[in-house]
């Protein structure tokens, strides 16, 4: 059993301190596990109001306005599922040493774009290349 690392409220880690230690990697893994709460938190809030809301609109204006809203609330919802599954790939990384690290090159990824994206696999430049070429293919 690991020990817990402490993290002082106001860490954030820093590009003078050796990449991916302890505490970056314990800072890493309470964004991404608070990331998921909260997602998890509004879903279940969403299909409260979607069980409390569901009524018998007369007016078919007002009911079409009430079905858009839903549907968007849902693909929403589609959309943060998919992200939960990143996060959870995210977590497993850490778990095996492998977080932080980009997918094409190995080199780290950097810790701002971590801290923005910490679900990123790819360093901002690999990125890019992956966003040219696909362009490149979509354009055929």
């Amino acid at each position: 059993m690991k020990a817990e690392v402490f993290l002082p409220d106001d860490y954030r880690p820093a590009e003078d301190e050796p990449f991916m230690n302890e505490r970056q990697t314990e800072y890493f893994r309470r964004k991404l596990t608070d990331w998921r709460q909260s997602i998890l938190d509004e879903t279940n809030s969403t299909i409260e109001g979607m069980q409390e809301g569901t009524r018998n609109i007369p007016d078919i204006a007002d009911r079409a306005s009430e079905e858009t809203d839903r549907a968007l609330e849902l693909r929403t919802r589609d959309r943060q599922r998919k992200v939960i599954s990143k996060i959870d790939a995210a977590l497993r990384r850490i778990d095996e040493g492998e977080y932080g690290y980009c997918d094409d090159t190995g080199e780290p990824i950097s810790l701002k774009r971590l801290d923005a994206r910490p679900i990123a696999t790819l360093s901002l430049e690999a990125q890019e290349r992956h966003e040219r070429r696909e362009k490149v293919h979509r354009d055929d």
